[in-house]
């Protein structure tokens, strides 16, 4: 094996993924100071993504100073799977399953509870999630690449394939259930609609595109590590997509026309629970005297807490 697409793949796919973690508890430092208000649920699930998250980093740290310090010169170790390493492929694959969820519950109260829409989205998740489950065994139990090149690469090939297809199917059904809900007639609405869209359609891209890239490398280039080093990132980038989504909320309170709106990279609505009416969620207060709300059918949910509007309406 090649010292420089081996070694050097899983140095450099550490330091991205150590750049990636540091963001990740970034936003997550942010989200519990800014959205205090939020359930229970919503800061487990964040607390949880960002523990798995710290874990996956320091697995990795650890497997590169099994290879390069504590083997040093060695290179008959490459060939050879840490036990530490191997679990760096079920923590991702965990963090992916809880992301999935997310949006998966997002599908759920969009579609006003329809398990249609959502079944097909947990089957892949947990397949995936299994798939990766079997891989980390045929690590552990191999405890060599070449052999688990031979007898198991066909269960990691599942496990990233359907990982990209649950991205797809995911921004596909949101990209849907956002438009089924505009009104033409509704300009302010409207115009969220269209971001949520946008931005939806651009995380998941970035998660899907990321393991793409990695299972490429991975089905072509078997007798390297470069996908390895790709395949750090995927964890961090599904922490990401999740922590963005929450984090972003607030700009979409405060957006008050298609100009202001529009220089937020990601937006979604906002969750928390609030006594007020739908307005606070789309109006500064400079402006909500000068829109009528008109409470009558869902557009979106987050973790079983919605904001429902019809259509805003300029007096």
């Amino acid at each position: 094996m090649d010292v420089a697409t081996t070694l050097g793949s899983m140095l450099m796919g550490g330091f991205v993924a150590s750049m990636l973690d540091g963001i990740v508890a970034i936003q997550a430092v942010y989200y519990f100071r800014t959205y205090q208000s939020d359930g229970p649920t919503t800061k487990a699930l964040v607390l949880g993504v960002w523990i798995l998250d710290l874990i996956h980093t320091t697995f990795i740290w650890v497997s590169n100073w099994d290879y390069i310090v504590k083997h040093w010169g060695n290179t008959d170790n490459i060939a050879h799977i840490p036990s530490i390493l191997s679990l760096t492929v079920v923590i991702t694959a965990l963090v992916t399953f809880m992301v999935h969820c997310f949006f998966a519950h997002r599908i759920f109260m969009l579609s006003k509870r329809n398990w249609l829409f959502v079944v097909p989205v947990l089957v892949l998740a947990a397949t995936r999630l299994g798939a990766a489950c079997v891989s980390t065994s045929d690590m552990l139990r191999y405890k060599s690449f070449p052999l688990f090149v031979i007898h198991a690469k066909w269960i990691f090939t599942l496990g990233l394939s359907v990982s990209s297809a649950v991205d797809i199917l995911i921004a596909g059904l949101l990209f849907y259930l956002f438009n089924r809900n505009r009104r033409p007639e509704s300009g302010h609405l409207r115009t969220v609609i269209d971001l949520l869209t946008l931005y939806t359609l651009e995380t998941g891209g970035l998660t899907t595109l990321g393991t793409v890239v990695s299972m490429i490398c991975w089905v072509t280039m078997s007798s390297n590590l470069i996908f390895l080093g790709l395949h750090f990132a995927i964890g961090k980038l599904y922490a990401l997509s999740l922590l963005v989504t929450l984090n972003t909320r607030e700009h979409i309170r405060r957006a008050r026309h298609t100009s202001s709106a529009g220089r937020s990279p990601v937006v979604f609505l906002d969750t928390r629970a609030h006594k007020d009416s739908g307005a606070q969620y789309f109006s500064d207060p400079a402006t909500r005297t000068e829109v009528q709300i008109n409470v009558e059918r869902s557009v979106t949910y987050d973790l079983g807490r919605s904001v429902t509007m019809d259509q805003i309406e300029r007096k």
